[in-house]
């Protein structure tokens, strides 16, 4: 048996050590999935709502529209709202005056804007880390959001009150989109169910659920224990890591976090591919990073629970991208030599594959009655985030290997409002390159004659995968070109 069918046998089976991986992630995050009991916050403390913006990518009207909700908060203690600018802006300063919100920025200050490390230049994380030098001695806790998150008069009432628990860093609640009226949005909202719905549930009962930037509520006092948040371009995961693995120096013990289902803010998602790549790649990217470089140094100092649920939680990116690059391969590999692994009676394949495939989607589904979106229908299968997920594998390899090579990338922000992007052929070269090179593989293969039904069905497929977000994106330009003609 020659190198090549070795390696055939051994890819395969690699693909389904990730299978695994991904079936016990599930049955684990099932299990251990609950809500908190909601807490009535102690009155009294001095609140900071944060927000940002950066001029020229974010629009003012949307700033002004997030800010004017923060200043209908409900709690009974000092609600300061802040606006965190980038750009100094004229025009931003005057809206802030104009609807009585405190402006702040760094522009301008060297020390807040350094190459890297917690005040790195032109970064979310640098903006809020800067407020947290300037003022954070000011506040007991901030509650925060995205600049196009709209809060929910209740939302401080509902973070702040499990913070009578002292150990208690950090309440994080779900991110749902509310411009519900395009693919890409709602398919990028049905993406995100498993780990706002389940993943994240699921770290309620350890206390260590993850960070999330969208919106959150934060004990001052414990940030500025841990330095501020992490440099990172996902800052999210990268400070969760750094918090769950301290003390809280008062109690010695572990700092906590809480995830609360309860829709408290409702935002804007990606509209356009796009934007809905750019948003992915940044995601992944961040996540690799973290796993690739140092990983197993910054799991030390957790519980082996938390070490377990960080390493499945973190596992999707890099493993989807491996098992994308590795399942082409082996295929390619048969189209161009003919060579094969070990041959298997298609009765035992069939029932082995549609064995753990129909126990994976099986758990998805039954775990669809948590979906916390208010979009989606009661009973939705959420089918359209697993399609858009396998629709974003060229995206997640490409970030795979960005952070294998260390390769720069500035922090993007997922444009939104006017300044959302608009999609070209070039926003697919990734789908692209992959469907045609299997395309000119899958010819060879007719050539020479290395025909297996089989092999020659999952190269289609790669080459369906491949050109699908073009082929929807094509759809909805004519859909949306007719009713402007119409209208």
């Amino acid at each position: 048996m020659g190198f090549l069918s070795y390696f055939l046998i051994g890819s395969v089976g690699l693909i389904e050590v990730f299978r695994l991986i991904n079936v016990i992630t599930l049955v684990r995050a099932t299990r251990k999935s609950c809500d908190p009991v909601p807490v009535i916050p102690e009155s009294g403390h001095r609140v900071a709502f944060l927000t940002s913006i950066v001029p020229g990518k974010e629009p003012i009207e949307m700033a002004e529209k997030t800010l004017a909700a923060a200043r209908r908060l409900a709690y009974e203690g000092t609600v300061d709202v802040w606006l965190l600018d980038e750009g100094d802006d004229l025009e931003v300063k005057r809206m802030c005056r104009r609807i009585g919100v405190h402006h702040f920025s760094r522009r301008g200050v060297e020390y807040w804007n350094q190459k890297t490390g917690p005040h790195r230049a032109k970064t979310k994380h640098g903006n809020y880390n800067a407020w947290l030098d300037a003022h954070g001695e000011n506040y007991d806790f901030w509650v925060s959001v995205d600049t196009d998150h709209v809060p929910h008069p209740e939302m401080a009432n509902r973070l702040l009150g499990y913070f009578r628990d002292p150990d208690v860093a950090f309440v994080v609640g779900p991110q749902v989109y509310g411009n519900y009226d395009n693919f890409v949005t709602k398919a990028s909202e049905s993406q995100q169910y498993l780990f706002h719905s389940v993943l994240q549930r699921a770290g309620n009962p350890d206390g260590i659920p993850m960070f999330v930037g969208t919106n959150n509520a934060v004990r001052i006092s414990a940030l500025q224990d841990i330095g501020g948040l992490a440099d990172s371009i996902t800052e999210d995961a990268a400070t969760s890591l750094v918090w769950h693995r301290k003390q809280n120096p008062l109690t010695g013990r572990p700092w906590k976090s809480v995830y609360t289902p309860d829709v408290l803010a409702v935002g804007e998602g990606p509209s356009s591919w796009a934007d809905y790549f750019t948003q992915q790649a940044r995601w992944a990217r961040g996540t690799n990073e973290l796993v690739v470089r140092g990983w197993f140094r910054r799991l030390r100092g957790l519980s082996f629970s938390g070490a377990l649920h960080y390493l499945f939680l973190m596992s999707y990116y890099p493993l989807a991208a491996l098992a994308w690059v590795i399942g082409n391969l082996n295929v390619m590999i048969y189209l161009l030599t003919g060579a094969g692994g070990v041959r298997v009676e298609a009765n035992l394949w069939l029932m082995l594959y549609v064995n753990a495939a129909v126990m994976q989607v099986a758990i998805y589904f039954w775990n669809r009655r948590y979906n916390v979106s208010p979009h989606e229908e009661e009973g939705s299968s959420g089918v359209l985030g697993m399609l858009v997920s396998m629709l974003s594998a060229p995206m997640y390899v490409v970030a795979l290997l960005d952070a294998i090579r260390g390769r720069h990338t500035s922090f993007a922000i997922t444009p939104k409002g006017q300044q959302a992007g608009t999609d070209s052929w070039q926003v697919f070269r990734p789908n692209i390159g992959w469907g045609l090179v299997m395309g000119m593989a899958l010819g060879a293969a007719h050539l020479l004659g290395h025909t297996s039904p089989a092999m020659v069905a999952w190269a289609a497929l790669t080459i369906v995968i491949s050109f699908t977000p073009l082929v929807i994106w094509q759809v909805e330009r004519a859909l949306n070109a007719s009713r402007a003609t119409a209208d």
